[in-house]
């Protein structure tokens, strides 16, 4: 695995600002919601999502959230070949800020994935105390 690179001098010190710097771009979002909603874990599982990023992307975009403490990885157990993927707290901490920009999207464009919108609606609360309790099992990515 390469090393990993050392934390950059932020812009400026607003809040807003940091938030952009780790997560402003689609990839790292994307990659956030695959581990928390659909529990991707693999590199071959957020190569083959739907949106179809590319190799050398998915691999620097790994490495920075996992310098900014975002996730966290470890050889799989199983395969040593293999790094396992997961939500760190701070990466988890971000569940309702996705949930928020999943209701946000869905008010005002046609996202077409209604029943996620439903379920979220109908026991916000609930819905984030799943993500939590699915990832209060994993105390290491290579479990």
């Amino acid at each position: 695995m390469p090393a990993k690179k050392p934390a950059f001098k932020r812009r400026s010190g607003c809040p807003l600002n940091a938030s952009v710097e780790m997560l402003g771009d689609r990839w790292s979002l994307l990659i956030i919601r695959d581990m928390m909603l659909l529990g991707y874990r693999t590199f071959k599982e957020f190569l083959n999502s739907h949106e179809r990023i590319a190799s050398n992307i998915l691999a620097d975009r790994l490495l920075r959230l996992e310098n900014y403490g975002i996730i966290a990885s470890a050889r799989d157990l199983s395969d040593g070949r293999k790094q396992i993927y997961s939500l760190t707290p701070k990466g988890l901490g971000l569940a309702p800020v996705l949930t928020e920009m999943v209701l946000w999207a869905a008010a005002y464009e046609d996202t077409g994935n209604q029943a996620l919108v439903r379920l979220i609606h109908k026991d916000k609360d609930g819905f984030l105390a799943q993500v939590r309790k699915r990832f209060a099992n994993r105390s290491s990515p290579a479990k």
